[in-house]
């Protein structure tokens, strides 16, 4: 049974945790699985928006602990985190059940959260004498405010899906029933976006946060000079005059 069940449609790649016999928890060739699927995203020129999903009753509780105990476990976290740090193109994330630990970095490491009602989270990695070593500890207080981010890293407490809407930490709380409905059509409105104005849009955003307001602007005015130079800013501004849907190439 494959750890990771990648699907392709439309521009979108589905990507799906199943490993439900332990909650989506994941071990190395889980992780490596993951990473390869966001390396497809990144290169096929076919497709724009990923979505990350669990199989059965949960999102991902994170590493397999029984795993973490094995003697292939030394780097676990060099690929994958660092590899949807790069990612250029945006990925969703559909949250249900538990979305604990190595779970939810990856849910951090999306652009957009989407949660089912009922989902809970945390990182419980302070119960075990670790910290988050997949960006957790970077990329919460740049999602929810610095206390509440040092509060949940602090204790290891979790909570739930109303709780996570609350603070901002997901865009959306939507109905089980709803939660991928709501994320592919998020995907949908994404993949009719053109498709390197997204790609610029997301890489300006990411990097303009860690830099001096003055050099963000400038990043963006590289940025926006560079786009009106591409046939697909041209056909943008056509298909507009012309009343109807743009063909983008990409180019």
């Amino acid at each position: 049974m494959d750890k990771v069940i990648v699907e392709k449609a439309d521009g979108i790649v589905h990507v799906r945790i199943n490993r439900p016999e332990v909650m989506n928890a994941c071990d190395g060739d889980t992780y490596n699985a993951i990473a390869d699927a966001w390396d497809e995203l990144e290169n096929d020129p076919e497709l724009r928006v990923g979505i990350l999903s669990g199989e059965g009753r949960s999102f991902c509780v994170g590493t397999d602990i029984k795993w973490v105990d094995s003697p292939d476990v030394e780097g676990f976290v060099d690929r994958l985190y660092p590899r949807m740090l790069s990612l250029t193109k945006p990925v969703i994330a559909a949250i249900h059940g538990h979305c604990n630990g190595g779970g939810l970095e990856q849910a951090l490491g999306c652009d957009i959260r989407v949660a089912a009602e009922g989902a809970h989270f945390g990182f419980g990695e302070i119960r075990l004498g670790w910290i988050p070593g997949g960006h957790g500890t970077q990329r919460l207080p740049r999602v929810i405010s610095l206390g509440n981010a040092l509060e949940l890293l602090y204790t290891g407490n979790r909570i739930d899906a109303q709780e996570a809407y609350r603070l901002g930490l997901v865009n959306h709380l939507v109905p089980a029933d709803q939660l991928m409905v709501k994320c592919e059509q998020i995907a949908a409105d994404i993949a009719r976006s053109a498709p390197l104005a997204v790609q610029k849009m997301k890489t300006v955003v990411m990097q303009g946060l860690d830099l001096p307001l003055p050099r963000a602007v400038e990043l963006e005015n590289e940025a926006f000079h560079w786009l009106m130079q591409t046939e697909d800013a041209k056909e943008g501004a056509l298909a507009f005059a012309e009343k109807r849907a743009p063909n983008w190439k990409a180019r």
